[in-house]
């Protein structure tokens, strides 16, 4: 009768020590999803419209490891100004994670940010844009894909440049930001 009940003492205490009490970026995205703060959708990576473009090799290489973009944005409004400094607050919590690597840090007229991934330095799985604005809001954005490689990614940065993105598919997030 020992036995099981220190057993049983094990098992609940490494079921305990197991579970974190921290949220995942996926987990935040989902309990978020449906709030009328947010504006959330996903984007395929074909929306990049790369397919016509001259890319070359080490460009095609990164395009091809790419699969979609989440986004989640929170428009700021003079009614909500607590619930953007707690949404902010928590996304920045998570964001600490030492699973996230920082790339580097944005400090632009627009507003502040940064880049994270997650992965090894040479196999990316998801790349993590968070930018904010005292004014309007902040947004985060993940770009997931499979073994993502970060010098053929800044290419492919470049080649975005000369790519036509269809702006309509992108109305809804900008209309978000308005006013």
């Amino acid at each position: 009768m020992k036995k099981l009940k220190y057993s049983l003492l094990l098992v609940v205490t490494l079921l305990f020590l197991g579970c974190s009490s921290t949220q995942s970026l996926q987990e935040y995205y989902v309990d978020n999803a449906e709030n009328p703060n947010f504006i959330s959708f996903d984007l395929p990576a074909s929306l990049l419209n790369l397919e016509n473009v001259d890319l070359t090799a080490d460009q095609k290489k990164a395009y091809s490891t790419l699969k979609k973009l989440n986004v989640l944005a929170f428009k700021k409004t003079m009614t909500n100004v607590a619930e953007y400094t707690n949404e902010k607050a928590k996304v920045k919590a998570i964001l600490k994670n030492d699973k996230y690597e920082e790339l580097m840090k944005l400090n632009t007229p627009y507003g502040k940010g940064s880049i994270q991934f997650l992965g090894e330095d040479d196999a990316i799985d998801e790349v993590i844009i968070y930018g904010d604005n005292q004014d309007k809001g902040f947004m985060l954005v993940r770009v997931l894909g499979d073994d993502m490689n970060p010098a053929n990614l800044m290419q492919l940065m470049q080649a975005l440049e000369k790519s036509n993105v269809d702006g309509k598919q992108l109305e809804g997030l900008m209309g978000f930001f308005k006013g």
